[in-house]
């Protein structure tokens, strides 16, 4: 029976040949011949099942092919040939004698790379295609060296890389030099040869590097505790150490809130005043935070959180603690669910009772765009004003420290009224045991509510704006005054001549 052939390794090298390979299969022994495509080779039978060899040269992609006195092995098993890579640039083309910088490496057959040298030092691939590789650099002496890339197609060109000495950082001051044990606060680190920063401690404790040049470092300091020394590594090394102390921040302690309440809602902005209040880290009502528009040590404005109506503590959070806690008090907004009257005269000045709900705390009752005065609270569901002037038909709104009303329940509304005009009395005259029917012509007659003739109250009907019906009362022989009456007060006055019976 023919040998079998089922692996060939390594199934890639170099053109040149002279890669040593092992295959793996049955029927090896005897075996008169190892063919890489049409080119046989030097061979070793190690035992019925393996073979060592040596490839030959070639090129592109061939059969591996045993032969032995049973047959030729026909199975379908390869070997490549693959080009030797080629470099054709780094970036950057130097560093430190410390290595650790990432070079990029461009060039082509990159692909599968076993190792990349620096001289005779292995960097650490990090990413690796068929066109770049990216390394991370090994430590080196100060000059040049060739970095080569080596693959199954064999070892590349050399492209030069120079180590040159990066000098040790050096620090010359610290702004500030102290800070709170809860860290957090921003340090400037001012010196020579700090570029490239990889870490700042303080003390044994790593800061946060938030910006980085030759000459000044900003950092985060880190939570710690007494005085401990501030170094920076760089690949020049680690520098001298400069002294930093933690000190204990006060607590803050609360003095007044203003305002002390507010809408369920939230958005208002609440002053709290105090000592020890920079740096807050957070400002609770309850449970919720607030969002902080100013910090000094003495003052934070906030905007408030929403809530439900209820009191809760107010608190402020910094380096040094949480402080005591003040009242703040969640206001549900006023409702207004009726007015009376809800007609009066466009001068205003006519006292309005206004019902509701939580309307104790009432600041501002406004008539359209238009203030209320002589604003007195009856209980927390009645209010009574002087109403303002105004035109046409507005709505009513109580303002308290928890809002606005609106006009989504209730009636809310107050009607303007004109002052009522005669012009006319049809008939002017009549007899004097009443009872004629008088039309009075005018405007703004809609809401008549009284008729007199001469004091004396006449049954009526308000037909339009501009005319009502009366019908005229008994009176002695001779001439009176006619007059209407609505919520904007009373009109002119018209003669009316009774005449004898």
């Amino acid at each position: 029976m023919a040998p079998v052939v089922t692996s060939v390794s390594p199934a890639q090298g170099a053109p040149a040949g002279g890669t040593n390979v092992t295959l793996t299969g049955s029927g090896f022994t005897g075996a008169t011949m190892v063919r890489f495509g049409p080119n046989g080779t030097t061979f070793v039978i190690v035992s019925d099942t393996q073979i060592t060899a040596k490839t030959p040269a070639g090129t592109g992609t061939v059969q591996v092919t045993v032969t032995a006195p049973t047959g030729t092995s026909t199975q379908n098993v390869f070997f490549t040939y693959t080009p030797a890579p080629v470099l054709t640039t780094l970036t950057p083309t130097s560093g430190p004698t410390a290595g650790g910088n990432v070079v990029t490496i461009n060039g082509t057959g990159l692909s599968g790379a076993s190792s990349v040298k620096f001289g005779s030092s292995s960097g650490v691939i990090v990413t690796n295609t068929a066109t770049q590789i990216t390394v991370i650099a090994p430590a080196g002496g100060v000059g040049s060296v060739n970095v080569t890339v080596t693959t199954a197609g064999g070892t590349s060109n050399g492209l030069p890389y120079t180590y040159v000495a990066v000098p040790a950082p050096v620090l010359s001051s610290l702004s500030p030099a102290s800070g709170p044990t809860a860290g957090g606060n921003v340090v400037t680190i001012n010196g020579a040869n700090l570029s490239g920063a990889s870490s700042v401690l303080f003390g044994g404790s790593p800061a946060t590097v938030l910006t980085n040049t030759a000459t000044q470092i900003t950092v985060s300091a880190p939570a710690g505790v007494g005085a401990v020394s501030v170094t920076v590594t760089t690949a020049g090394g680690t520098s001298n150490g400069l002294a930093y102390t933690y000190v204990a921040a006060p607590v803050p302690v609360l003095s007044s809130l203003s305002p002390a309440s507010g809408p369920t809602a939230g958005g208002n902005v609440v002053t709290i005043n105090g000592t020890n209040l920079s740096g807050a880290s957070s400002v609770k009502f309850g449970s919720n935070a607030a969002t902080v528009l100013t910090n000094s040590a003495g003052q934070i404005t906030v905007i408030a959180p929403a809530g439900p109506p209820s009191s809760v503590n107010v608190t402020v959070t910094t380096a040094g603690g949480t402080s005591n806690p003040l009242p703040y008090f969640y206001l549900a907004a006023p409702t207004l669910s009726d007015l009376s009257p809800h007609l009066g005269p466009a001068t205003g000045g006519n006292t309005v009772t206004v019902f509701g709900t939580n309307l104790t705390l009432t600041n501002a009752v406004n008539f359209g765009g238009n203030p209320a005065t002589a604003i007195t609270v009856v209980s927390d569901n009645q209010l009574t004003v002087t109403a303002p002037a105004g035109a046409g038909t507005v709505v009513v709104t109580v303002t308290t420290p928890g809002g606005t009303s609106t006009a989504a329940t209730g009636n809310p509304y107050y009607t303007y009224l004109g002052a009522p005009v005669l012009t006319s009395l049809i008939p002017s005259h009549g007899a004097d045991l009443g009872g004629d029917a008088i039309v009075l012509g005018g405007s703004n007659l809609t809401y008549t509510d009284a008729v007199t003739f001469g004091g004396v109250p006449a049954s009526f009907s308000a037909i339009s704006d501009t005319q009502v019906v009366a019908t005229s009362p008994g009176g002695a022989p001779g001439t009176v005054n006619v007059m209407v009456h609505t919520p904007a007060g009373n009109s002119n006055a018209l003669p009316y001549i009774y005449d004898p019976s």
